[in-house]
C-alpha cells in the first residue's frame, strides 16, 4: 500500500496556485512546511488548519527568495528538514513574472529580481534539498512548478527574462538527472542524483486569468475569447487543475519518473499562434 502521507516542503509567494496545492497536499494527510514570505504563509497555514479537520501540522519557514547567498537557502532548508523530521518531497512553486515589457526597456534592477527569484533560488534550493535527501539515504521527489512560458511552444512577447529563467529550470530538470558530478559546488548543481533515488521533474502549467498575458489583453476579453482559442474552452483553474499532478509526482507511483516536464496546459501551448492572433 502506497504511503500518501508525505513530509513535503513547499515554496510559495502566497498566490492562489501554490496555496491551493498546499491545501490539497494537506487534505491528503501530508505534513507541510511552507517556505517564502512568512507573513503571507502564516495566513495560508491558518486557513488550511481552520478548514481541514484533523490536518497535520503546517509549519512556516521565512525566506527571502531575492537573497544572493547560497548559505541562507541551505540554512532555511535545514530548518524545514528539522521541522519535518524526514523530508520526502520538495515542491517549488515560488515565482515572479513582473509586468510585461520589451526586453530593451527592462530595467537592470527588475531583470536581476526576475533572475534571482526564478533561477538562482531554484538552483540553491535544489542543492540544499538534494543534500538532505542524499544524507537520508531514502530518496525523494523534487517538483518544479514552471509554465508554458519557459517552453519553445509557449513563448509570448513581453516576458523574455521570465521565460528564459523558466527555460533554464526545465533544462536543469533534465540535466540534473544525467550528468556526472564531483560533490556540490558553485559551477555544477547536484547532478547525477538519480543514483541516490532522488527524482526531479517539472510541471509546465497553462495560463490562468490572473497571469500577466490575459491581464494585458483585458480580463473580460480574455474570458470571452478563450472558447475560440483554447481546446478545452477555458483558462487554467488555479484551484483544481495542478494539484493532482503534483500529488502524483511526489507519490511512490511515480517512482520511475524523473528528468521530465509534464504539460498541464489544456493544450494552450499547441495553439499559441491562434491565441495571439485572436487576442
Amino acid at each position: 500500500m502506497e504511503n500518501q502521507r508525505k513530509n513535503v516542503l513547499v515554496t510559495s509567494n502566497g498566490d492562489e496556485i501554490s496555496s491551493n496545492i498546499a491545501f490539497h497536499l494537506a487534505r491528503r494527510g501530508c505534513r507541510l512546511v511552507l517556505m517564502g514570505d512568512g507573513t503571507a504563509l502564516r495566513r495560508i497555514a491558518e486557513k488550511i488548519l481552520g478548514s481541514l479537520k484533523g490536518a497535520g501540522p503546517v509549519e512556516v519557514v521565512a525566506l527571502d527568495m531575492e537573497e544572493e547567498k547560497e548559505s541562507v537557502f541551505d540554512e532555511a532548508v535545514g530548518r524545514a528538514s528539522m521541522l519535518l523530521g524526514k523530508l520526502d518531497a520538495f515542491v517549488h512553486c515560488y515565482s515572479y513574472e513582473g509586468k510585461m515589457q520589451e526586453p530593451l526597456n527592462l530595467p537592470e534592477g527588475e531583470f536581476k529580481k526576475i533572475v534571482k527569484i526564478n533561477f538562482m533560488s531554484p538552483w540553491y534550493l535544489l542543492k540544499a534539498v538534494g543534500k538532505r535527501l542524499k544524507e537520508q539515504k531514502s530518496g525523494g521527489s523534487v517538483v518544479f512548478l514552471s509554465s508554458i512560458i519557459g517552453s519553445e511552444r509557449g513563448l509570448y512577447q513581453g516576458a523574455a527574462a521570465y521565460g528564459s529563467c523558466l527555460a533554464g529550470v526545465q533544462q536543469l530538470v533534465r540535466g540534473v538527472t544525467c550528468t556526472e558530478v564531483s560533490g556540490y559546488d558553485s559551477q555544477q548543481a547536484a547532478l547525477e542524483i538519480g543514483k541516490y533515488q532522488i527524482r526531479v521533474n517539472a510541471i509546465a502549467r497553462g495560463l490562468h486569468l490572473d497571469d500577466e498575458y490575459p491581464l494585458s489583453v483585458g480580463r473580460d476579453k480574455a474570458e470571452k475569447l478563450v472558447k475560440d482559442v483554447a481546446p478545452l474552452h477555458r483558462w487554467l483553474d488555479a484551484k483544481n487543475d495542478l494539484a493532482s499532478t503534483v500529488i502524483y509526482l511526489i507519490s511512490d507511483g511515480a517512482r520511475y519518473m524523473t528528468g521530465t516536464t509534464i504539460f498541464v496546459d489544456g493544450a494552450q501551448s499547441l495553439v499559441r499562434p491562434r491565441m495571439r492572433s485572436y487576442m
